[in-house]
């Protein structure tokens, strides 16, 4: 299963988007012990490995999604 986590980062244009194999509640622990730091770093790692590091100053809000199982196939609906 996959969840979908958006951030919204000061001066950038684009939101930056990952998918996580954390749950819900695991990425939002993540991001709340981050932000209780007044020099916190968010460091979230997408599916396949990579890492993504934000300094929490710079963030403006974090969307997490519900997990999504993933379907693969032509006769999937």
């Amino acid at each position: 299963m996959a969840v979908e986590v958006k951030i919204g980062v000061h001066n950038a244009t684009r939101e930056l988007v990952l998918e996580s194999s954390d749950t819900p509640k695991d990425i939002e622990s993540t991001v709340r012990s981050a932000m209780s730091d007044p020099n916190g770093l968010l460091d979230l790692t997408d599916e396949r490995g990579r890492r993504l590091l934000v300094r929490t100053e710079h963030l403006t809000y974090v969307e997490i999604g519900e997990p999504v199982e993933r379907r693969v196939g032509f006769g999937t609906v």
